[in-house]
């Protein structure tokens, strides 16, 4: 987005180096502790890499296939094109595909490793309960994460945590869980400690991350639609929506609260333990923001 349309927010910026570093660092001790013991990382390290190149390339197809959304042309929704190849060449990015999800929960997501292989996707249930300005804001927070590669930096972001869960997980099979003379099961307990630990931290890293990416989308959508308020309102819109949703749809929809613009859950939870900022937050940010571009 150019620098001066879209003014740089250097404490979100900040908090996301911060995040990012203090990964690399964890990381780095990482590999140090299994170079230290002597495993023999290459095959994990490979298995792992061929998921998340697989996760990396086929992003968009895994994604609409596992929700049941459909690209559709501009013939069938040609409002919805308008709007996206509107805001795209606000963005000055490629036009990203456009996708329907069948569900009556207000939402919508965006991936692709790319903005030259995005897909942006809103529900149904989007469509039929927002204005199509609240639309507008809501596909201009989507524009925004596909604009910032948020899909890549995320699957990099967790590549060796990735690593530590694949260890943790197999552990027994890995390592030969406790059995061999002292000094093997001493080692083997370290790869799993450590593994543990590092995937814990970077559990609650990688969600900090996520809650900054979200952060950046909204400021994006923002300044994009010329509305703060406008994103507020679908917020708003979207969150009482959910109280009325049943459960059992609200559980279907569950795998997908990461790409969600709002996760799809009922009641507050533990915003350490989350992908997205809590709605106040997000609200109040919102707020903010329309006192900057007010002046």
């Amino acid at each position: 987005m150019n620098s001066k349309r879209f003014p740089v927010d250097y404490q979100l910026k900040a908090r996301m180096f911060l995040t990012l570093f203090l990964l690399a660092a964890l990381y780095l001790f990482f590999g140090a502790v299994l170079w230290y013991v002597g495993v023999g990382t290459s095959a994990i390290i490979i298995i792992v890499g061929i998921m998340l190149f697989c996760q990396y390339y086929f992003s968009d197809k895994l994604v609409l296939m596992s929700t049941g959304a459909r690209e559709v042309s501009p013939l069938k929704a040609p409002e919805l094109h308008s709007i996206v190849e509107r805001l795209a060449m606000l963005a000055d990015m490629p036009k990203p595909k456009v996708a329907v999800m069948p569900s009556s929960i207000p939402n919508a997501f965006a991936t692709g490793r790319n903005p030259r292989n995005a897909v942006v996707a809103v529900t149904n249930g989007l469509l039929q309960q927002l204005t199509p300005q609240e639309v507008d804001a809501v596909l201009a927070h989507e524009i925004s994460h596909v604009k910032n590669r948020d899909v890549a930096i995320m699957t990099i972001a967790s590549f060796f945590a990735t690593v530590a869960s694949f260890i943790v997980q197999n552990f027994f099979f890995i390592g030969g869980g406790f059995g061999g003379d002292r000094e093997d099961r001493g080692g083997t307990m370290i790869i799993y400690l450590v593994s543990l630990l590092v995937w814990l931290i970077s559990f609650f890293l990688i969600r900090a991350l996520s809650r900054y990416r979200e952060y950046s989308a909204d400021r994006g959508a923002a300044f994009l639609t010329g509305s703060p308020g406008m994103l507020s309102n679908a917020l708003l819109k979207i969150s009482g929506s959910m109280q009325r949703v049943p459960e059992r749809d609200l559980r279907q929809a569950e795998a997908m609260n990461a790409f969600f613009i709002l996760p799809a859950l009922r009641g507050s939870f533990s915003e350490l333990l989350s992908t997205h900022p809590s709605l106040e937050k997000r609200l109040a940010y919102l707020r903010e923001l329309e006192r900057e571009m007010r002046g």
